[in-house]
């Protein structure tokens, strides 16, 4: 699972799926993850209370991981489990996350995904025009986005 779109840069957010006991649907944008293994990727829950009570009615989830510039990312299915501050694993599944907020936020359990499937995600231009590369593909998004990347 380990590839660019977990750096900061690349993927600033994920977007949780998950399904309530009714099987109604919910997604979310989860700004603190990370990813603890070659199957496993924790999200901090500081404000997620429906997608905490949709896991523990429902543990099936999925997560989108997308680089809105280069427009291509994955899909993560799998099992999630709500950890809370009282479990014993707890402290070191909040070890990465804690470290991204730098007690901005309190991390009140932690998401924990158990990868089950992934795959890619591309934006229709890939399939249409498959011989651009990622400058021009980067100049497009900055363009639609009106941004300017930051001078290094």
């Amino acid at each position: 699972m380990t590839d660019k779109l977990n750096e900061p840069e690349c993927a600033v957010l994920c977007w949780l799926a998950t399904v309530d006991s009714s099987n109604r649907p919910n997604v979310s944008p989860k700004e603190i993850y990370a990813e603890t293994g070659s199957n496993r990727l924790v999200i901090a829950d500081i404000a997620s209370g429906r997608s905490v009570r949709n896991i523990r009615a429902n543990p099936a989830v999925c997560i989108s991981l997308i680089d809105v510039f280069l427009q291509r990312g994955r899909k993560l299915e799998g099992m999630a489990e709500i950890i809370a501050p009282d479990h014993p694993h707890f402290t070191t599944l909040a070890a990465p996350l804690l470290a991204k907020t730098h007690g901005a936020f309190p991390i009140r359990h932690v998401i924990s995904v158990f990868i089950e499937r992934t795959s890619p995600i591309l934006a229709p231009s890939y399939v249409f025009y498959p011989d651009r590369g990622e400058a021009a593909i980067r100049a497009d998004a900055y363009r639609t986005y009106a941004v300017q990347p930051i001078s290094e």
